[in-house]
């Protein structure tokens, strides 16, 4: 077996960029497969997680190999090749594997084992590693779903790690493969085709969000008590989404600030200038939609404020009302007690009483009653009871 060449330092490359000739981005599917689910280990060491590996000379694909043996073993017999190995969900063994033949950075190597790392750029002699943050907008569950993707990017190799269904790169190794004069550029052509096609994932997901804002403004004014908590769950999306767009921002101008040291062809500096603008536009867009959904939220609570107002001034005027009825039940009550009262007095049956035997008692007696009854009636009305 030839050994490996030892790579030079890549001197500045003079490329030719046809930007009229790439083909417009395919719709995202999976990359070959979609990411399996949880095996056991033995079957993983078994069928490894190769996702796809290929070599190419001059833009065309020469090789496709089947494990990354394989790969290593092509790259060593091919002059002025380049690999470009996709992996989902690796294991340790392959990602060393990885980092013995290529000279991979033991930090970087640590990152793409733990994942769950925040955008970010790090160049480590002639490699180049670089985390991104995906995104997906799930219509069922109306739900932005993230994913995680590191790139390693050497002179000769291109090593892609995804830890989550999303990104989906099928679509940027078939519009390369479709376009030599592009994948011939090498490596860096390659990260920033990876750099566009995340990127442009991003446009479903902000019109995604865009509709749902829209209809929590609907939901908002028409008293829905469920939309509080689709609020906060949005807000909490648009943190992490911010979390994915803006240090692509100082990542891309880092890279454009590498543009005459590392010598990048001019064309691919305006293609990163027009990926940095959609990222640009992308933070801004997001940063917007978070501070829309700040202002609906104060806006939600004002208005249940308003209603739980409402509702206790409604609740208050109806207990006044209550009260006035009672008052006047009460007042009625009292006075026709008071006639009762006597009536029941001079109803007894005793044969000692003052007035039985009295000319004038029954007309006392009802007398009495009209006075009582026509006092209490005047107090009751000067307090406004009746």
């Amino acid at each position: 077996m030839a050994e490996r060449r030892v790579r030079p330092a890549s001197p500045a490359r003079k490329h030719t960029w046809r930007r009229g000739t790439r083909p417009p981005a395919a719709p995202p599917a999976e990359e070959t497969r979609p990411a399996p689910p949880a095996r056991p280990a033995a079957a993983r060491e078994a069928t490894g997680s190769v996702v796809q590996a290929a070599l190419y000379r001059d833009g065309v694909r020469v090789a496709t190999p089947s494990s990354l043996a394989d790969t290593f073993r092509e790259l060593r017999e091919q002059r002025d090749g380049m690999a470009w190995i996709g992996l989902a969900r690796p294991t340790e063994a392959e990602l060393l594997s990885l980092a013995a033949e290529f000279d991979l950075h033991e930090l970087a190597v640590e990152d793409a084992l733990e994942a769950h790392q925040r955008p970010k750029l790090e160049r480590y002699g002639e490699t180049l590693f670089v985390v991104l943050r995906a995104a997906r907008y799930l219509d069922a569950p109306e739900e932005v779903d993230f994913g995680e993707l590191h790139v390693f990017v050497g002179p000769d190799f291109v090593i892609t790690v995804r830890h989550a269904a999303a990104p989906d790169l099928s679509g940027v190794r078939r519009r390369m493969e479709e376009s030599p004069d592009l994948l011939k550029l090498g490596p860096e052509a390659v990260l920033y085709a990876i750099l566009d096609a995340v990127v442009d994932g991003y446009a479903p997901v902000v019109a995604g969000v865009q509709n749902d804002i829209d209809e929590i403004e609907t939901e908002v004014f028409s008293g829905d008590p469920e939309v509080s908590r689709r609020i906060y769950e949005l807000s909490r999306e648009m943190v992490e989404f911010q979390r994915a767009t803006r240090p692509l921002v100082g990542m891309l101008h880092a890279l454009m600030a590498g543009f005459a040291k590392y010598g990048t062809d001019e064309e691919l500096q305006r293609y990163l200038r027009d990926v940095a603008d959609h990222v640009t536009h992308t933070s801004e867009r997001v940063d917007g939609f978070r501070q829309a959904l700040t202002d609906i939220l104060t806006v939600n609570a004002t208005l249940v404020t308003q209603q739980q107002n409402a509702e206790m001034r409604a609740l208050a005027e109806a207990g006044f009302e209550q009260n006035e009825e009672i008052k006047k039940i009460s007042s009625w009550a009292a006075i026709l007690f008071a006639p009762t009262l006597v009536g029941t007095i001079y109803g007894m049956n005793f044969d000692h009483m003052p007035e039985l035997h009295w000319a004038a008692g029954y007309p006392f007696a009802v007398l009495l009653m009209a006075v009582v009854c026509t006092s209490l009636y005047v107090i009751f009305k000067r307090r406004d009871w009746l």
